[in-house]
């Protein structure tokens, strides 16, 4: 025969609601993960639909729009580029611009990604999730971690 006592009714109850505490943090957490990777594709997309970029979607998760597709000449991860770019953070705020010459394996994985869809003489819009950019720990003080990032890179030669 069991026999209920105030204090191991108590100790049931509490063992319960501790449990349930448990589960429901869990379910939180788990949420919370996949908000992030979510938000963060969100972002992207919000960000093209502003302005104005009818974007194709890779298997990578990079988003672009090839605005000129250039000559027959593409170049591989082996090859030296030449490319003239922009860099916008989401938020709207310029990073970085310019005009550098590079191996395209030295740059970025998104822009490995990329640059490759178009020949020289083409433009490409780009839009690259933090994975496949300076992931989470960003670069310098204008790319906090975990920073999609936006490009428009014209590409100039190929060697």
């Amino acid at each position: 025969m069991i026999i209920f006592t105030q204090k191991s009714i108590k100790k049931g109850l509490f063992s319960r609601i501790l449990g349930i505490f448990s589960a429901f943090l869990a379910i939180l957490s788990l949420n919370g993960c996949s908000k992030s990777g979510a938000s963060e594709q969100d972002q992207m997309i919000a960000y093209a639909k502003s302005h104005s970029i009818n974007y194709t979607t890779d298997a990578s998760g990079i988003l672009y729009e090839i605005i000129t597709p250039g000559n027959s000449t593409h170049p591989t991860v082996n090859n030296t580029i030449t490319v003239t770019y922009v860099g916008t953070l989401m938020n709207g705020n310029q990073f970085d611009a310019g005009t550098i010459t590079y191996a395209l394996s030295q740059l970025i994985p998104g822009w490995q990604i990329a640059v490759p869809k178009i020949g020289v003489g083409g433009e490409i819009k780009v839009l690259i999730p933090s994975s496949l950019g300076y992931g989470s720990a960003g670069a310098g003080s204008s790319i906090p971690g975990n920073s999609p990032l936006y490009f428009n890179i014209k590409l100039s030669a190929v060697k």
